[in-house]
């Protein structure tokens, strides 16, 4: 009875201490990465948003790493563009070397469904996950779920409204500034503008349309904005421009966030005087900029091209190797304007028009062909 009970107690001191022990590691995981001093393991590369920016230092794992892409919006050539060069850099061969799996994943514009297909990279046993987001404010459990499980999390594009996760981008509320600056500078007198917006609800979405109504309110002059949302696509941004010009028209400027090709193709068809442009990074916008220069359409065309996700995927496995990197990363803005438009640099008139240009980040190492991208599939995989 004595060695029975001595035997129960210490069955029950060991099962104690592997629960405290569990405890512990949970804890510890729970914990996410040391905030350390900079600068970054690639400070050419990874350059901190801010002075102020933190940086992470996780405890290294070892490779070779199961690393997920979880896309949320499809239906535009960024999109599509942009998984075919996660595909093409997950292919490069330094790159696949640190990849024991590329899982990519596309869930459209239900938030739900991309939280979804995170939990289940989570609970996959997924290394590192990658996400374009839908909503910067909709993932808090499953940050906190990522975090817990000592899964590294890192937003691009349309970032989320977090500490816990790694975000990647370049300034999208100061690319809204940049284009109504192009407006003020080439509107003397103000006037009508149509704004032609990208994915409603997106951070991206409201942060450029932040930027552009904030800079055109403190200019001193007279603006009328018409709104339609574009999605960044050029067939919906061609339709949306097209029925604002009839109902709303004539605009004495525009400005969209993607799908400029067709937000042009619709003052074509409509025979509407050309007008100041500020605009992202289409090859075909690039093409009319440059063609109708003369004619009256001035434009600046600005952004990043898809290959941000590759230096969300290089930061996600710098931080599985146990690398400093920073919280938030802020990428350089890819910026040509009137009459700087040159061919076969800033705009190729061999390739598709639904092409994006400025798919190189030279100071990391990333610079993609048309060749190497168009080569992929936008399919999951």
């Amino acid at each position: 009875m004595k060695t029975g009970s001595t035997l129960q107690h210490i069955v029950s001191v060991a099962a104690i201490a592997a629960a405290l022990t569990t405890f512990g590691a949970l804890t510890a995981r729970a914990a996410g990465p040391e905030i350390v001093a900079g600068p970054s393991a690639d400070p050419q590369c990874l350059s901190p948003w801010t002075a102020q920016t933190k940086f992470f230092k996780f405890a290294a794992k070892k490779g070779p790493f199961r690393v997920a892409l979880a896309n949320g919006y499809i239906a535009n050539t960024w999109r599509i563009q942009m998984v075919q060069t996660a595909k093409a850099y997950a292919a490069q061969p330094a790159v696949a070397a640190d990849l024991k799996e590329f899982k990519v994943v596309s869930t459209g514009e239900d938030v739900p469904a991309q939280i979804s297909a995170i939990n289940n990279f989570i609970d996959s046993g997924y290394d590192a996950i990658v996400v374009d987001a839908q909503n910067p404010t909709a993932f808090g459990p499953v940050i906190k779920r990522a975090k817990a499980a000592g899964v590294i999390l890192v937003a691009f594009d349309n970032t989320l409204d977090t500490e816990d996760a790694i975000n990647v981008d370049v300034d999208q509320k100061g690319l809204g500034v940049l284009w109504a600056n192009w407006l003020i500078k080439n509107v003397p007198d103000g006037g009508k503008v149509l704004e032609v917006r990208g994915v409603a609800g997106t951070s991206v979405d409201t942060d450029r349309h932040n930027g552009i109504h904030e800079t055109l309110d403190g200019s001193g002059k007279k603006w009328s904005v018409t709104e339609v949302f574009g999605k960044w696509d050029d067939g919906v941004a061609q339709k949306a421009t097209a029925d604002a010009i009839a109902t709303n028209g004539p605009f004495a400027a525009f400005t969209a966030q993607g799908g400029d090709t067709g937000v042009v193709q619709a003052m074509i068809d409509a025979k509407h005087p050309f007008a100041p442009f500020g605009g992202e990074t289409e090859n075909g916008f690039r093409k009319f900029c440059a063609k109708f220069a003369d004619q009256g359409l001035k434009c600046i065309s600005a952004g990043t091209g898809p290959a941000q996700v590759a230096v969300a995927v290089k930061v996600a496995i710098s931080a599985l190797k146990g690398e400093v990197v920073p919280q938030s990363v802020k990428l350089p803005l890819a910026v040509v304007a009137d009459p700087n438009f040159k061919k076969n640099a800033d705009y190729f008139p061999d390739q598709s028009d639904n092409f994006f240009v400025g798919n190189a980040f030279p100071t990391c190492g990333i610079n993609f062909t048309s060749q190497e991208i168009m080569g992929q599939s936008k399919e999951n995989q």
